[in-house]
C-alpha cells in the first residue's frame, strides 16, 4: 500500500491532461491523453498501479520549486557525494510564436536530470500500467528509446536504453558526474498507430524550453493583481489554468479521482470533469487575473456540451466531461487497494444526474462579472444565459440535491435558493447588453419572490442563522455566500448573526470551517473544508473586521504544501491534506479572499480617504 502523503505531490499540466510527481521524484499519476482518461501510472490509488521514478540511490535529500511563473517542476537532489537537478513538465506544442500555451499538446512528458555537483549513483524505474494498472504491457527496447504495448495506448519512453528489463520495468542504474545529464520524453499515442519517431534530446529540451516560456508569457500577460499574498494568487492563477481542458473550454474540478475526504474511509469521488459550478467560479477567479478569452471559450463550451437543453436552460446537467459528454456513470475499481486503503475507488460521478438549481446563479454570476471584458454576445450564449433566468424562476420552488451534492431525498436547500435568486438577479442586470431589456421586469419581480421565501423561511430563530435548508436547525458554510453575493449586507444583523454562528458552530480546533456537521447519510466523516475558510475571511471583510480576515485566509492558506498546492481538505488535527487534489475550489477561495481584503485594505488606506 502507497502510504506517500496526499501533498507530497506536485503537478504537471498541459492543460489537457495532469500529472502528480512525488518530492522522491515518482510519477505516480497520470492520464493521457485527457484529465478523465485512463490513467497510464495509478500508484496514488495502489502499489501496483504503474510509476516512472528517477532519484538518487540510497541516501539523499530534496527539494523543489516550480520555475517562477511556470507549473514546470525543479527537484533538487542532494547526496553524501554530489547534488542533481531534475526538471518536469508536461511541454506544449509549438505555436506561431514558438512558445505559448495554446490549444495543441503533444501529450509528451519531458525530464531531465542533470549533475549540478560531484557525481552520484541514479535509479530509474518506468513500469506503466495503462487503464488503472489493469494492463501489464509488453516492454521492448528500441533504438532510441523503450516502447511499451498493451491495450489501447502504446507508450514510447525517448532516451537512453535501459540496463535491464525485470519483466514489465525498465531500469536504468546510472553513475553520473558533475556537468552530464539524461533527457526523456514519454510520448503517448494510439496502438493501433505505427510508432512516433523517439523524440531527440535536442527537441525534448527545445520544448521544455519552450514550455517554460509558454508558462511565463502567460503569467505576464494576464496576471495583474498588485495586492498582498501575491506570489500565492498568482500562483493559484496558474494551477487554474493548469486545471483548464483548453481544446473545449472546459474546467476540471481536480486532476485525480477518488482521493478521500477521511483517511481509510468511503467519500471517494472522481473529480475529473467540468460542474458548471466549479468551472463558473474559477472564471471569477481568473477574472482577477483578467483572462476574458477564458470566459468566452467556457460559455461556448457549455453552449456546445447542453445542446438543445441549453434553449431552456432547465435541460442544463450540473457537470459534463471534458469534451461535453453527458453520460458520466459511476462505476468501482475493485482491483485498486485506493490511497491509504481508502475504499472504492471510483470512476465516473454519479452526481451527473442530480438536480442541482444553483448551477443558473453561478453561470450568471460568473458572466456578470465579465461584463465589462465581453464586448458582445453570441445568440445562442444570449439563448442560453436568458434560458437559464428563466429556468431559475421556476426551479427555485424545487427540492433538489444542493451545492454539496448530498445522495438523499431532495430537500429545499436554502443555498440552492439562493443560487436562483442570485441568476434572475444577474440577469436583471445583464438585460440591456444580452439585448433583451424588455425580459428584465419579468426576471426582477420572479427575484423579489425568492428573495422573500429565503427571508421568511430561510431563517431560523432557534438557530439565530439562516440555515442549511428550509425549516431545519442546521448550519451549512454555503450560508455564508448570502453576505458575498450580495443577498444582504453583511452588517444586517440577521447576517450577522449568521456568520458568527457559522464560525462558532462549524469550526474545528484548527480554526478551519467543516462544510455542515450533520449527518448526512453517507458513511464515514469528511474533513475540514478549505473554501468555507476562504469564504468566512470574505464575510469577515465585510463586516469590516480585516484583522480576522488576514488571520483565518493566512490559517487556510498555510496548510498549501511546499509548492503552493492545496486540496479539497485538511484533516483538522493533524493537517494532513485530504480529497482530490489540487482543488480547483480551494484555490479559488485563496484568490477571492485575496481580492477582497487587497480591496478593504486598499479604500480604508489613508490616501484613498
Amino acid at each position: 500500500m502507497i502510504d506517500r502523503p496526499i501533498g507530497d505531490y506536485a503537478l504537471l499540466s498541459d492543460c489537457q491532461s495532469g500529472a502528480l510527481v512525488s518530492a522522491a521524484g515518482s510519477v505516480d499519476w497520470l492520464c493521457l491523453p485527457r484529465f478523465d482518461a485512463p490513467s497510464l501510472f495509478a500508484r496514488l490509488l495502489d502499489e501496483d498501479g504503474g510509476h516512472w521514478s528517477i532519484c538518487p540511490s540510497g541516501e539523499h535529500e530534496s527539494r523543489r520549486r516550480y520555475l517562477p511563473g511556470t507549473m514546470v517542476l525543479e527537484t533538487q537532489f542532494a547526496t553524501p557525494t554530489g547534488t542533481a537537478m531534475l526538471t518536469d513538465a508536461l511541454v506544449f506544442e509549438d505555436d506561431e510564436r514558438g512558445h505559448g500555451i495554446g490549444l495543441a499538446a503533444p501529450h509528451v512528458l519531458v525530464r531531465v536530470l542533470e549533475v549540478t555537483s560531484g557525481e552520484l549513483p541514479v535509479d530509474i524505474e518506468f513500469a506503466p500500467r495503462p487503464e488503472y494498472g489493469l494492463v501489464v504491457p509488453r516492454m521492448q527496447a528500441i533504438d532510441g528509446g523503450t516502447v511499451a504495448r498493451g491495450g489501447a495506448s502504446l507508450s514510447l519512453l525517448a532516451g537512453p536504453a535501459p540496463t535491464a528489463m525485470d519483466g514489465a520495468v525498465a531500469l536504468w542504474r546510472l553513475g553520473l558526474r558533475k556537468g552530464e545529464r539524461v533527457t526523456f520524453a514519454l510520448q503517448y499515442q494510439r496502438s493501433w498507430e505505427a510508432p512516433s519517431d523517439p523524440w531527440t534530446a535536442k527537441r525534448a529540451e527545445k520544448r521544455l524550453s519552450d514550455t517554460i516560456k509558454g508558462w511565463q508569457s502567460w503569467s505576464e500577460l494576464h496576471q495583474t493583481y498588485d495586492g498582498p499574498w501575491k506570489e500565492e494568487v498568482y500562483h493559484s492563477g496558474r494551477v487554474l489554468q493548469a486545471l483548464t481542458f483548453r481544446p473545449s473550454g472546459a474546467m476540471v474540478a481536480a486532476p485525480t479521482t477518488s482521493l478521500p475526504e477521511q483517511e481509510g474511509g468511503g467519500r471517494n469521488w472522481d473529480y475529473r470533469y467540468c460542474w458548471l459550478r466549479d468551472a463558473s467560479m474559477t472564471m471569477q477567479a481568473l477574472w482577477v487575473a483578467a483572462c476574458p478569452d477564458e470566459a468566452e471559450r467556457f460559455l461556448a463550451f457549455v453552449a456546445r456540451a447542453a445542446g438543445g437543453g441549453a434553449q431552456g436552460g432547465s435541460g442544463l446537467q450540473i457537470m459534463y466531461g471534458v469534451g461535453g459528454e453527458h453520460d458520466l456513470s459511476e462505476r468501482e475499481l475493485g482491483h485498486l487497494s485506493g490511497w491509504r486503503g481508502s475504499r472504492p475507488v471510483r470512476v465516473g460521478n454519479g452526481a451527473w444526474n442530480q438536480h442541482q438549481h444553483h448551477v443558473y446563479g453561478a453561470v450568471l454570476d460568473a458572466v456578470f462579472r465579465f461584463r465589462e471584458q465581453i464586448t458582445e454576445f453570441e445568440p445562442h450564449t444570449v439563448e442560453l444565459l436568458s434560458g437559464m433566468a428563466d429556468a431559475a424562476a421556476v426551479a427555485w420552488s424545487e427540492p433538489g440535491q444542493g451545492v454539496w451534492e448530498v445522495r438523499g431525498e431532495p430537500r429545499h436547500f436554502l443555498h440552492s435558493k439562493l443560487m436562483c435568486w442570485v441568476a434572475l438577479d444577474r440577469a436583471v442586470r445583464l438585460a440591456g447588453q444580452l439585448g433583451v431589456p424588455q425580459r428584465a421586469a419579468g426576471w426582477a419581480e420572479a427575484a423579489e419572490v425568492v428573495r422573500a421565501a429565503i427571508l421568511e423561511q430561510g431563517w431560523s430563530e432557534q438557530a439565530g442563522a439562516f440555515t442549511q435548508s428550509f425549516g431545519d436547525r442546521q448550519l451549512d458554510a454555503s450560508g455564508l455566500l448570502l453576505a458575498i453575493t450580495g443577498f444582504l449586507p453583511a452588517t444586517d444583523p440577521r447576517m450577522r448573526s449568521t456568520i458568527d454562528a457559522i464560525a462558532r458552530e462549524l469550526s474545528a480546533p484548527c480554526g478551519l470551517l467543516y462544510r455542515y456537521v450533520e449527518d448526512d447519510g453517507l458513511p464515514g466523516t469528511e474533513s475540514t473544508f478549505l473554501l468555507c475558510s476562504y469564504w468566512l475571511a470574505e464575510c469577515r471583510v465585510l463586516t469590516g473586521e480585516l484583522d480576522e480576515a488576514r488571520e483565518t485566509f493566512e490559517r487556510a492558506t498555510a496548510y498549501a504544501n511546499d509548492v503552493g498546492l492545496l486540496a479539497e481538505e485538511a484533516e483538522p488535527e493533524t493537517g494532513e491534506l485530504l480529497g482530490n487534489y489540487p482543488q480547483a475550489l480551494s484555490h479559488i477561495g485563496l484568490v477571492n479572499a485575496a481580492w477582497a481584503i487587497a480591496l478593504a485594505e486598499n479604500a480604508s488606506a489613508p490616501d484613498a480617504r
